[in-house]
């Protein structure tokens, strides 16, 4: 046989398309078994992503409560210091706008 040709092989096609069912069902495990790990990633980032934005809006809240009550000098001892004829929503609207 010379070394420039190639060696030809001859398969039985039954056997052929027994071996393709075979890869084409191993391919369709891996494909599955790579989208299943992708979805769990997927599902830990949103998990992850949504206790910070839940650390975010609480911090924010706590800093707008702490803002009006530091500015209205509010306190469970001490009465309310409005101005004069002013409500509660509209003190709070005058802090932070």
């Amino acid at each position: 046989m010379p070394e420039n040709t190639v060696p030809e092989i001859i398969v039985d096609p039954i056997d052929y398309q027994e071996v393709i069912k075979k890869l084409d069902l191993i391919d369709q495990k891996i494909e599955f078994t790579n989208s299943e790990m992708q979805q769990r990633m997927g599902k830990r980032l949103g998990r992850d992503i949504g206790i910070l934005y839940g650390i975010c809006i609480g911090l924010i809240l706590v800093v707008m409560y702490l803002l009006v009550v530091t500015t209205l000098g509010l306190s469970p001892t001490t009465s309310v210091q409005l101005q004069e004829g002013e409500n509660l929503l509209a003190a709070v609207i005058r802090i932070l706008f």
